[in-house]
């Protein structure tokens, strides 16, 4: 969970509107994690129908009973799904309490919301880009080979996010290990035999290196920091996007999401600027993800290096993954 430095309006020069911008949207950034989490502790969901909250109730969910299934199966329980239907709400509990996990499904949430919106707006596919489309037939194998399983795992990506679920597979490995501490909390530390059991197989079972995000970066990183075209988002999609935006400007992919959020347009700017874009082409990502807003004013004035040492003094990254 992002935690913004204390940043005084008044410390920065007068009249820097884009520096304002961001100290303004990193405060904004602060409040999201509380608000989120009370929401998702409320039982009664009738009061809250925001379609952001819903799916990352139902992420969290999901994850609950993947875990719990693997404890009935340990423990010799007679059936997974009634087991798992029985003691899921509990243990989602336990996840709506990590910061960390309901940040990371949080920003999935956004990022499909995103994909969504430019599939209807736009016509583009969330699963098939044009640069994923170019990248399969690469005379590169090792280029089109990356390709072809980043494409598979989007595709699992999206059709997950349609049922509002997450694969446990699918998580980066600290929070992994986060979910399985919440199970043990779940299950008041107990360490039986069964029980370790369960929490070995779900250690061995996971690679982390096999899940969609790693294979985003694999392909991001093949193809160099030259091909800009993975930084424009109507040829890379919203996932590619997402996660070289992420490795060119030093943030965590899951701050990279919310920095789509139309409130954190500054954030959003100086990414692209820090991830090596000139100013007029930060503005056409700007207009494109944003068609109704202004991009934010100054952007000129503001050198590559600037950028990223402006987004390392805005935000405090955590875990790296972390963030809201």
């Amino acid at each position: 969970m992002i935690e913004p430095q204390k940043m005084a309006e008044t410390e920065w020069p007068e009249g820097d509107a884009l520096r304002l911008a961001l100290a303004r949207g990193d405060r904004a950034l602060g409040r999201i994690g509380p608000i989120l989490g009370h929401l998702l502790s409320a039982r009664d969901q009738s009061l809250f129908s925001d379609a952001i909250v819903a799916r990352v109730r139902g992420m969290l969910i999901h994850l609950a009973w993947q875990v719990l299934r693997v404890q009935a199966e340990a423990t010799g329980q007679k059936g997974r799904e009634q087991f798992a239907a029985e003691h899921g709400e509990v243990l989602a509990e336990h996840f709506f309490a990590s910061p960390l996990l309901v940040a990371h499904c949080h920003a999935l949430a956004l990022e499909w919301r995103l994909a969504s919106g430019l599939e209807e707006e736009a016509a583009l596919d969330p699963v098939l880009s044009p640069l994923m489309q170019t990248l399969i037939g690469h005379e590169d194998t090792q280029i089109a080979s990356a390709a072809m399983a980043a494409l598979a795992a989007q595709a699992r990506f999206a059709q997950a996010q349609r049922r509002m679920e997450l694969s446990i597979a699918e998580l980066p490995g600290e929070l992994l290990h986060e979910a399985l501490l919440a199970w043990r909390a779940f299950n008041r530390n107990e360490r039986s035999d069964a029980l370790t059991r369960a929490e070995g197989k779900l250690r061995a079972e996971f690679d982390e290196g096999a899940g969609r995000l790693a294979l985003l970066d694999r392909v991001v990183t093949s193809l160099g920091t030259g091909a800009n075209a993975v930084l424009a988002i109507d040829q890379g999609g919203v996932a590619l996007f997402l996660s070289a935006l992420a490795l060119r400007s030093g943030q965590s992919r899951d701050i990279a999401a919310l920095a789509t959020n139309e409130q954190q347009a500054a954030r959003l700017a100086l990414s692209l600027r820090a991830a090596g874009l000139k100013p007029q082409d930060v503005e056409a990502q700007l207009l494109r993800i944003h068609p109704n807003e202004l991009p934010p004013q100054g952007l000129e004035q503001i050198g590559t290096r600037e950028a990223a040492q402006l987004l390392a003094q805005g935000t405090a990254h955590g875990s790296g993954r972390g963030g809201v």
